[in-house]
C-alpha cells in the first residue's frame, strides 16, 4: 500500500491511498485499521494522553551511544499505565536537539486479541528543522501461529514555510503583563 499523508497542525492527518496490491483481507483488516488508528492518535486530545512526557512515562537514563545522526542519550521508557498507544522499551535522544531519533519498544497493552507480541523499531531523520519519522519496522507474533512483518518507509517530506504555517494556525494569544513577568523570572 502506498499512502500519501498530509499533517495539518494541530493534530489532523489526512491519508490518501495512492495504490494497493496484495491480499484484500490484509489491506482491509490490517492496513486500513492501522491508518484509522494513526489518524485517531494524531488528534490533539488523544495525542496529549499518549505523548512522551513524564505524565505518561517513567524515564531512566541507561547510557550514551553514537548513532547515524550523532551522539544520543539512551533511555529506558516504562509506561505509567497499560494502553495500546503507550509502549515500553528504549528511546535514543539526540544529544544536541533533544529529539527522539530512534525507538525500540513493544506496546504496553496488546492492540488486538489476534496478536501475542509486537516489536517496534522506529527511526527518525532531521528534515529542515524537524525530526520526522523515516522508517517504522514492526514484527508481530500472531496468536494462531506465524508472524506479520510490516515496514513503513516515510519519504518525500515537504515542509511548508512559516507564512503557510501561520495561515493555518489559530491566532496567537496575547501575553498579559502577568504572563510576561512570569517569563522573565
Amino acid at each position: 500500500m502506498v499512502v500519501g499523508v498530509t499533517y495539518l497542525s494541530p493534530g489532523r492527518k489526512e491519508f490518501v491511498i495512492q495504490s494497493e496490491t496484495g491480499s484484500k483481507l490484509i489491506i482491509d483488516k490490517v492496513l486500513k485499521k492501522l491508518l484509522a488508528a494513526e489518524k485517531e492518535e494524531s488528534r490533539p486530545k488523544v495525542e496529549r494522553q499518549f505523548a512522551l512526557t513524564g505524565a505518561n512515562y517513567r524515564f531512566t537514563l541507561i547510557g550514551q551511544e553514537n548513532c547515524s545522526s550523532g551522539e544520543a542519550y539512551v533511555l529506558e521508557v516504562e509506561p505509567r499505565r497499560e494502553d495500546r498507544f503507550l509502549y515500553r522499551g528504549r528511546i535514543w535522544v539526540d544529544a544536541g536537539d533533544f529529539a527522539v531519533v530512534r525507538l525500540k519498544a513493544e506496546p504496553a497493552k496488546n492492540p488486538s486479541f489476534w496478536t501475542r507480541k509486537a516489536d517496534i523499531d522506529e527511526v527518525y531523520a532531521k528534515v529542515s528543522d524537524f525530526w520526522l519519522p523515516a522508517r517504522n519496522h514492526s514484527v508481530t507474533a500472531i496468536r494462531l501461529g506465524g508472524h506479520a512483518d510490516l515496514t513503513i518507509e516515510y519519504t518525500n517530506y515537504e515542509i511548508t514555510d512559516a507564512g503557510q504555517v501561520n495561515s493555518l494556525a489559530t491566532p496567537p494569544t496575547t501575553l498579559t503583563a502577568e504572563t510576561t513577568r512570569a517569563q522573565k523570572e
